[in-house]
């Protein structure tokens, strides 16, 4: 683990495994390489985070890029999100030009620019398939959240993941249908977002629950600047997970409750929230609630 200004980087297991596999095989060069390439993808996007003035906590670096975790997870604008998403492929683009440009100039050997090249571009490409947590994945779930509730970006962008992780397994093994090998490192990777995913999907009732508790806290600092609401209308025997579900991850609401046509009462969306979280504190709902 290594530590700057507050903000952890850690390994992921999955890179400590790619790390004794290239010591082992003696690719030690290889793998300094790909250390070099992700950790300048992940700066991308940390300085990026940092000047929208981010609070980030966590950076878990992965053989293919890495997690950025922030305090403000689920509040933050979702054109800074793909900002921030797009910086780490922006730099593989950078690095891959500079290495181009140093091996046709001859000041470095043209074989190792040229596989410095291919991997930026792989590392770029990669990165930007719409798989959470990939930069890709990372910019679907922004502009489903800006088009749809955010319950429904989490679900969609959780099973759109899952489907594309499960299309990574195919691809590696797809050499087996006309007598190839395996793609052992496509294969790893494909199963781990695989898992990742999965998990995501299982856990989004907790991810909407974070979603409400920070956004609740933000309510308050948007009323001194002023902020348009959008209006919900719903019917009055409608349960209040109904109504959350309904929430615009960039809009503030007012839910207006309708009886036999009329308007019977305006609720704002901090009064259900903090009813909902009541509920949780006191123990009279559970995380089914959410789903």
């Amino acid at each position: 683990m290594i530590k700057w200004r507050s903000i952890q980087f850690r390994f992921h297991p999955l890179f400590v495994l790619v790390m004794i596999a290239s010591i082992a095989t003696g690719r030690f060069a290889e793998l300094v390489t790909l250390f070099a390439i992700v950790l300048w993808h992940e700066l991308g996007h940390l300085a990026a985070a940092l000047r929208f003035g981010w609070t980030v906590k966590e950076i878990k670096l992965l053989p293919f890029g890495g997690v950025l975790e922030v305090e403000e997870a689920g509040t933050l604008p979702a054109m800074e999100e793909i900002w921030v998403a797009i910086a780490g492929p922006a730099q593989n683009v950078i690095l891959a030009v500079i290495g181009y440009l140093l091996g046709q100039a001859g000041w470095i050997d043209q074989g190792w620019a040229g596989d410095f090249v291919r991997a930026n571009v792989l590392i770029g490409l990669f990165n930007l398939l719409p798989v959470l947590p990939l930069d890709g994945g990372r910019m679907l779930q922004a502009w489903i959240s800006i088009q749809v509730p955010y319950h429904r970006t989490l679900m969609w962008s959780a099973k759109i993941s899952l489907l594309f992780s499960g299309l990574i397994v195919v691809f590696s093994l797809y050499p087996l249908w006309y007598g190839g090998l395996i793609h052992l490192n496509l294969l790893a990777v494909g199963l781990f977002l695989c898992a990742t995913n999965w998990t995501y999907l299982r856990n989004v009732p907790f991810v909407f629950l974070r979603f409400l508790v920070h956004r609740s806290e933000r309510s308050e600092k948007q009323f001194d600047r002023g902020v348009l609401s959008r209006p919900i209308v719903i019917a009055e025997n409608r349960p209040l997970s109904h109504i959350m579900k309904l929430f615009m991850k960039e809009q503030y609401h007012l839910v207006y409750v309708m009886k036999r046509g009329k308007i019977a009462k305006v609720v704002p969306e901090k009064t259900i929230i903090d009813g909902i979280l009541g509920r949780l504190t006191t123990g009279n709902a559970d995380m089914k609630f959410f789903m």
